[in-house]
């Protein structure tokens, strides 16, 4: 049996709960700050402390109370949220202390899992050989998982297809855009405010980007300069659409898609925050003239072949072809109920990380 560095009696628990379901942005009174001992584990359970986890648009999503892929959490559950950290105390042979792991911590600094429960936390062992910490959490994590099935198994690119990315400078973005450029596609972003674009552009390799916080004209509106800029930018139209945010810029795009077309659901950031009901598309009949077709990406359907993606792009990594760019928020689960509202402003310039621990 392992036994942890330092008595698990010493320890104490710092986490952050659910309190009421938020109306539009989570504000402080949606959320609990409690403490609790760190247990010692049982036959066959692990505890994990938390380094890091991961802050991603879906957790709005898993606020509303409601039937969608996976249950909300519930009032007074810890919040849920991906990380990565290392086992301090194991009962079960398969995890040794000293080992680190990702899983689904949620929001605090100890995670023990039970032996029951072991299967469905997701825990598993990560290597450090093929990529930090934080990478864990960006490319080789949930949302490169989500960029990649989504692009290569709803999207389907070929080489000298244009595809078009929103949110090109997110998590899930940068590694569609790298992915299919990596494919050999022609790649087009689009992205909030210039530094974000010309990251896009210069660094990632993207193709172009179109800045749809750029000043509209006199007598125009922001989106007639992402229209603009799609004629622009994809003069022989668009034939695969990765779509991380709904809303107008969904629409914009619609009205440029070719015959076969395909278009990811992936997010629709610009509406996770509505008081009023979710806006679908308008243009949707642009899918029936040209015979296109829209489909959701739900990254937990593909979660036995995690193994296959990450192996493929630690090599892009380690070969320079592919790169990371998180942005890491120190001050512990403390500082979640503030760092959150982030992903729904475009504070954040990459994956949004909160750092729990020192590694």
């Amino acid at each position: 049996m392992n036994t942890p560095a330092a008595p698990l009696a010493t320890l104490v628990n710092h986490q952050v709960r659910l309190a009421a379901r938020p109306q539009g942005l989570p504000g402080p009174e949606c959320w609990q700050h409690t403490e609790e001992p760190v247990p010692e584990p049982g036959e066959g359970g692990v505890v994990v402390k938390v380094l890091a986890l991961s802050l991603d648009p879906a957790m709005r999503g898993w606020m509303n109370e409601g039937k969608s892929y996976i249950p909300p959490v519930g009032i007074g559950e810890v919040m849920r949220a991906g990380g990565v950290g290392v086992v301090v105390a194991s009962k079960n042979p398969a995890f040794a202390v000293g080992d680190h792991v990702s899983g689904g911590p949620g929001v605090q600094e100890y995670w023990s899992i039970a032996a029951d429960h072991l299967k469905r936390s997701g825990l598993v062992k990560i290597d450090l050989r093929a990529g930090t910490l934080t990478q864990w959490l960006n490319v080789l994590g949930m949302p490169g998982m989500t960029g990649y099935f989504g692009l290569m198994d709803v999207g389907q690119p070929k080489a000298g297809e244009t595809v078009v990315v929103s949110g090109a400078a997110g998590a899930v973005g940068q590694t569609v855009g790298q992915i299919a450029k990596i494919k050999g596609c022609r790649v087009v972003g689009i992205a909030g405010g210039p530094a974000k674009c010309e990251w896009v552009v210069k660094e990632l390799g993207f193709d172009a980007c179109i800045d749809y916080k750029a000043p509209a004209p006199e007598g125009s509106t922001k989106w007639d300069a992402v229209r603009e800029g799609l004629k622009q930018h994809c003069p022989a139209g668009v034939d695969v659409y990765f779509d991380n945010v709904g809303g107008e810029i969904l629409d914009t795009v619609l009205a440029r898609i070719n015959r076969k077309a395909r278009i990811i659901i992936c997010g629709a950031i610009s509406q996770y925050n509505n008081t009023t009901a979710v806006q679908g598309p308008k243009n949707y009949l642009s899918l029936l003239v040209n015979r296109a077709r829209m489909e959701g990406i739900v990254v937990f359907d593909y979660a036995d072949r995690y193994h296959l993606a990450v192996a493929e792009m630690a090599g892009y990594l380690k070969d320079g072809r592919m790169k990371s760019k998180e942005d890491v928020v120190t001050g512990g689960v403390a500082a979640f109920p503030g760092t959150l509202p982030k992903l729904f402003t475009g504070e954040n310039f990459g994956k949004l990380v909160l750092q729990v621990a020192e590694a």
